[in-house]
């Protein structure tokens, strides 16, 4: 991910096995992670199971937020792909219970697409 990718604030697809190796006290037996993107200090891991949302918190990051959202709280979500003067890409997804959905963007070298149909497997089960 560049740096001016993440002063705009969009997310990049990082290494799964560097994750897999950093999150594993906070997989459950069997689960895998299937893609994770990164925003600054925060990232997002899609799993077989759930989705995670992890958010670091103050200067040093030292303190963390698992947010874990199972595929079946997820009602529904929506893509918008980068255009010729929009710069990047936007995902958004409603979870139950909640009005505002919880929205993240990614630059344009990213496949919003593939971002998309991870969550429609997984959902739409």
């Amino acid at each position: 991910m560049g740096f001016l990718d993440g002063l705009m604030g969009n997310a990049s697809e990082v290494n799964i096995g560097e994750v897999q190796k950093e999150y594993t006290n906070i997989l459950a037996d069997g689960e895998k992670i299937e893609r994770a993107y990164k925003l600054i200090r925060d990232m997002f891991i899609f799993t077989n199971k759930r989705l995670i949302l992890i958010d670091k918190q103050g200067v040093t990051g030292k303190k963390i937020e698992y947010h874990s959202i199972p595929y079946k709280n997820i009602t529904h979500f929506s893509i918008e792909t980068a255009g010729h003067l929009d710069l990047d890409a936007e995902l958004k997804i409603w979870i139950s219970g909640r009005s505002e959905p919880i929205e993240k963007q990614f630059n344009r070298s990213l496949n919003i697409y593939e971002v998309q149909a991870i969550l429609a497997e997984y959902v739409l089960r």
